[in-house]
């Protein structure tokens, strides 16, 4: 795959205003680029872009009309978009027979349609110009299944199949696709969660790092930490016990069943996503 340098480049951050969004735009504010971020929560989205210094506005990823409005007030203020990073999603855990259908329809919509309207509108524009660099930030979860994760994992996997088709059927037009799978990163994302000493958290810039080499040297994916890049492609030819070993060895046969009081806050966000008219109390 060839790259894109991004000095210079109008790049896109969706759900940039936190966690490894932000952290992305920073990176690649620093790299050269004219970034904006585009976010559901407007007055942390005014929030982070002040504290980049770049342009910030309202986008909910799930529906098309948002992400057309938000993709030409961008380019009216900064020109051709370049870059477009999907970052923005949601990580629902615990016992899937306990989850609710609302929560589940979301991360299928901010997860999996929510790349797919943003990679769309993203596509259209830069095959015209012959040009343009998409990146998908799914998560190991779409290569390693776990307990507790079947929804996300399942919208991950959705994520990393889209991307490679999406690359083999735009590789012709000018536009590539790559994907970036962080594990445990140190965000809301893994809030009440205690993960073991071999899957420690990684901190968001060093996702944000990959992101910006992936877009540079024009790799298919990147796995963060690139420690666990074989082990997490071979997983799916593992025979089954040896999965099963493996998972309780690194501990994921429990992590995301047995959650902490230090998630409700994040489950409460995600569920006003999922119950907009339905005050949480």
């Amino acid at each position: 795959m060839s790259g894109i340098d991004p000095m210079g480049r109008v790049a896109v951050v969706t759900g940039g205003a936190r966690g490894i969004g932000w952290a992305t735009a920073a990176a690649l504010r620093n790299a050269g680029a004219h970034v904006a971020i585009g976010d559901l929560d407007p007055a942390r989205t005014a929030l982070a872009a002040e504290e980049l210094g770049l342009h910030g506005a309202f986008l909910d990823v799930t529906d098309t009309s948002s992400v057309e409005t938000f993709l030409d007030d961008v380019e009216s203020r900064l020109g051709p978009v370049a870059i477009w990073i999907n970052n923005a999603g949601i990580m629902p855990i615990g016992p899937v027979l306990e989850q609710s259908d609302a929560v589940i329809r979301r991360a299928v919509d901010v997860n999996v349609l929510g790349v797919m309207n943003g990679s769309r509108a993203a596509a259209r524009r830069m095959t015209r110009r012959g040009e343009g660099r998409i990146v998908n930030v799914a998560s190991i979860a779409g290569r390693i299944p776990a307990p507790g994760m079947a929804v996300y994992n399942g919208t991950k996997f959705a994520v990393v199949g889209f991307g490679e088709a999406l690359d083999a059927e735009l590789r012709h037009r000018g536009v590539r696709v790559s994907t970036v799978l962080p594990s445990f990163t140190n965000t809301a994302l893994v809030s009440g969660t205690a993960p073991g000493r071999m899957t420690r958290p990684i901190p968001p810039e060093e996702v944000a790092r990959a992101v910006v080499t992936v877009v540079r040297r024009g790799r298919r994916q990147a796995v963060v930490p690139r420690r666990l890049s074989t082990g997490s492609a071979l997983w799916q030819l593992f025979p089954r016990p040896v999965a099963t070993t493996l998972r309780r060895t690194l501990g994921l046969d429990t992590v995301f069943l047995d959650i902490g009081s230090g998630r409700a806050d994040y489950d409460a966000r995600i569920a006003r996503d999922a119950y907009p008219s339905e005050p949480i109390d």
